[in-house]
């Protein structure tokens, strides 16, 4: 087995978008990076010494990279992984989904598998469960997906030209919490309209319309009645925005982060004023884009090695 040294960078993600629930995504510039090296044994570490990794065999990059290895049987071998990460975990900004996709596309490289990307995605979704975050980590841009354990078809769109104001509490948000408030079911009438819902949001923004956009986010039935129960600060934060000239605002993905859709570089200003009212709310002002993950060349990850 030959020596392995290289770099991914993979971008967090937004998702949902409102109606776009398990559906759409759009990649972020917040970037987890992945240092893998050859070892003679397992070794994961995180460059900030604040933050708790598990067992290897538990850690989700392990988990998905494992994963890929044992569906085309293949010996994984032992690495040094060295992660970094400037997505904030269980805040809804797809710090998971960030995980599975450099953990797949590690395996890839190193298994020599030559995956295309319609294969990635698929296995992505498969481990994640739903095609969000995970296509939009790998493909980059806004993704709209479709997803069963046979097949997940994606169209990949041009990244946004909007600011995205990110308001971040103190608190985590962990999935299972916030699908365990879901529905079960939806009556008929309901799903109908909330995927005409959905199905408007998409048109307005293939016409780059993000004032119906907005509107279309905020109309959402597929999550944000349920889930705002554990974000009790989206409505205020919504109400003001509308004051402020935002598009639309709601949930990161779950939660518990809230977003807002704003005009381009009026983020920063709008920020300001939303984090006088919110003190303990942290704002970030994201940017879309266009890339998924990325390998970086050798010279440049040395950068990222303790």
């Amino acid at each position: 087995m030959k020596d392995f040294q290289f770099t991914l960078k993979v971008p967090g993600s937004t998702s949902n978008l409102g109606p776009g629930f398990d559906s759409i995504g759009l990649a972020v510039n917040r970037f987890l990076s992945i240092h893998v090296e050859s070892a003679t044994q397992w070794d994961i570490q995180f460059k900030n010494n604040d933050v708790l990794l598990p067992d290897v065999k538990e850690n989700l990059f392990y988990r998905a990279a494992n994963h890929l290895s044992q569906i085309y049987k293949k010996q994984l071998p032992p690495l040094k992984i060295v992660m970094d990460s400037d997505i904030p975990l269980a805040r809804g900004l797809g710090s998971s989904a960030a995980a599975i996709v450099g953990g797949i596309e590690t395996a890839n490289l190193v298994l020599d598998l030559h995956l295309t990307l319609k294969e990635k995605g698929h296995i992505a979704s498969c481990f994640e469960g739903h095609p969000d975050n995970a296509t939009a980590s790998l493909l980059g841009g806004l993704t709209i997906s479709t997803h069963t354990d046979e097949s997940t078809e994606t169209i990949v769109c041009p990244a946004p030209n909007i600011d995205i104001l990110a308001m971040i509490p103190s608190f985590e948000l962990q999935t299972k919490k916030a699908r365990s408030v879901l529905p079960e079911q939806l009556s008929y009438k309901q799903a109908v309209e909330a995927s005409s819902i959905c199905n408007v949001l998409v048109a307005a923004i293939f016409q780059n319309d993000w004032v119906l956009a907005g509107k279309m986010m905020e109309k959402d039935l597929f999550h944000h009645p349920y889930r705002k129960q554990l974000v009790p600060d989206l409505d205020r934060i919504t109400v003001l925005g509308h004051e402020l000239g935002v598009y639309g605002t709601i949930l990161s993905g779950a939660g518990p982060t809230i977003i807002s859709f704003v005009p381009k570089n009026k983020g920063e200003r709008i920020g300001q004023l939303l984090s006088q009212k919110f003190p303990n709310y942290q704002y970030e002002v994201l940017q879309p884009i266009p890339h998924g993950v990325i390998t970086l060349p050798t010279n440049e990850t040395m950068k990222l090695v303790p």
